[in-house]
């Protein structure tokens, strides 16, 4: 399997605490609302790491923290569509597979490219949600069409984690307008089963720079729990228009950095 532009060594303990600090942020936010590899992966590549080696080891390191969220979501994952929930599991596990090995054979300057117009359709998503519902709502009751939007939302998180909760809630927003809130559970579910392929596919290729990847696990396992909580307690709007903004920012931020 090839592998990507390839991990170092670690440099020092000061680069260990400022990914870990990273981590604890980027736990944090994909519990409240996806997007953690914005913190995540820039502080993995001003550590060292070529981008693509920095998304495989940040999806790796980032996989605890989600899997702790999704146990404190247990509670509230109820199935919103027409197709049946363990379907749409598979589809997403299936769709993180192939996403996985898509990132193993992209060339980092492509991926750079990339990102931000992945970014810039999510936040298209998400911010227009509301006034497309209603139009694509009929295409909720189709198992099929569902089913296939997972997959490819599952090829998305395994081949870019960053905000590919944002790009699901916005997804199933569209099609059920339901409340972002709501989501939550099913959201941290979809990730954590896409990135769970994804991990495997990246440990295996030898993609992972581990040093980097403990010490930003360690904090996004804490971060994701913590998280997770908070997130269960905060109003629908806050909820919301955080989500919103958070994913305008790491758009805007991907595209600068791209320049």
């Amino acid at each position: 399997m090839p592998r990507p532009d390839g991990p170092r060594t670690v440099g020092g303990m000061q680069e260990l605490l400022i990914v870990g600090a990273a981590g604890l942020l980027a736990g944090a936010m994909n519990a409240l609302a996806g997007g953690g590899s914005f913190v995540s992966m820039p502080a993995l590549i001003a550590a060292g790491l070529p981008s693509v080696a920095a998304n495989a080891t940040s999806t790796v390191a980032l996989f605890p923290g989600g899997a702790a969220s999704a146990w404190v979501y247990r509670g509230g994952v109820r199935p919103f569509a027409a197709a049946p929930f363990p379907a749409l599991v598979a589809a997403t596990v299936a769709g993180g597979f192939a996403g996985g090995l898509l990132l193993l054979w992209t060339p980092s300057a492509t991926f750079d490219r990339v990102l931000p117009w992945l970014l810039l359709a999510a936040t298209a998503m998400l911010a227009g949600g509301p006034r497309i519902a209603p139009r694509l709502a009929g295409l909720a009751g189709r198992p099929a069409v569902l089913l296939l939007l997972q997959f490819g939302l599952g090829v998305y998180g395994g081949y870019f984690g960053g905000a590919v909760g944002i790009m699901m809630m916005a997804a199933w927003r569209m099609l059920t307008g339901a409340e972002v809130r709501d989501l939550q559970g099913a959201r941290t579910l979809m990730v954590t089963a896409a990135n769970a392929i994804a991990v495997a596919t990246f440990v295996v290729a030898g993609a992972v720079a581990w040093p980097f990847a403990l010490a930003l696990g360690a904090g996004a396992l804490a971060g994701g729990y913590a998280g997770a909580h908070a997130g269960r307690r905060l109003p629908a709007r806050v909820v919301k228009w955080t989500t919103v903004g958070l994913c305008a920012g790491v758009t805007v931020l991907f595209f600068l950095r791209s320049l």
